[in-house]
């Protein structure tokens, strides 16, 4: 039990280290529409989606609701307060009509996670508040694991890995076989069955990388290196071609 101990808890701190550096990606992005002081067509969604994760899941893992996950709260409440800062900074730099829908999200996760915290904390005790946290924990985490499903079609599409990083795939199945084997060790399924789903979702990713990465071409260090977590592949393409375009029309002149 000794030595199961240990490892639960080395996973859970692996699990902190891996997945401070998915909260951290986005700060490329952060720089550049603070730089520009404008959100372009970067998408709000992802960031507001990962905060009610991270405070879904920061509050399963408190000792009155599962014990022994104390190490669950301890990243994802630091991912709460990272995210918080993001959705933060894009409601300040976007433009009126996005300003209020991702605000309008922002109150919803909350008014959301108060729900849960309430009705947890009010109405259920024991193993009924751990199910019923754990379910919407784990909703969530899926969600969010789940975000890099259009970059995984795209680069199947392309055969190129331009638009997925790969220290970014890399922490995304470090970070899911990380907390995947502290579920297991510590037998909470509402821990090991999200987690699980990142891992393998990672594993696709760095199967891919070593299919194509040879057909990646030249590429300029790109400033979307978060598009694995955002999705916004599209925006860029577009801005690829747009920059075609005029220079035609420039070489026309």
């Amino acid at each position: 039990m000794g030595v199961l101990h240990t490892l639960h808890f080395v996973f859970g701190i692996f699990g902190n280290a891996t997945a401070l550096f998915l909260f951290l990606a986005p700060i490329i992005t952060f720089k550049r529409v603070i730089q520009n002081r404008s959100t372009e067509q970067f998408s709000g969604l992802p960031y507001v989606m990962t905060l009610l994760n991270c405070l879904l899941s920061a509050w399963y893992g408190l000792p009155f609701v599962s014990p022994n996950n104390l190490l669950v709260s301890t990243i994802n409440g630091t991912g709460a307060v990272i995210e918080t800062i993001y959705v933060l900074i894009f409601i300040a730099f976007a433009p009126s009509k996005e300003k209020k829908k991702i605000s309008a999200l922002l109150l919803l996760v909350l008014a959301v996670f108060a729900a849960v915290a309430l009705v947890s904390m009010l109405a259920l005790h024991g193993s009924k508040r751990k199910l019923f946290c754990g379910i919407a924990a784990t909703i969530f985490s899926i969600i969010m694991y789940g975000s890099p499903l259009s970059i995984i079609r795209l680069v199947i599409k392309t055969k190129s890995v331009e638009f997925m990083p790969f220290f970014l795939s890399l922490f995304v199945f470090l970070c899911g076989a990380s907390w995947f084997a502290f579920g297991l060790l510590g037998k909470d399924p509402f821990v090991a069955i999200p987690n699980g789903f990142g891992f393998g979702l990672g594993t696709v990713q760095l199967i891919l990388y070593a299919i194509y990465c040879e057909k990646k071409g030249f590429t300029k260090k790109s400033t979307f290196d978060d598009s694995l977590m955002t999705g916004n592949v599209k925006s860029h393409q577009e801005e690829k071609q747009s920059s075609n375009n005029n220079k035609s029309k420039l070489e026309q002149v």
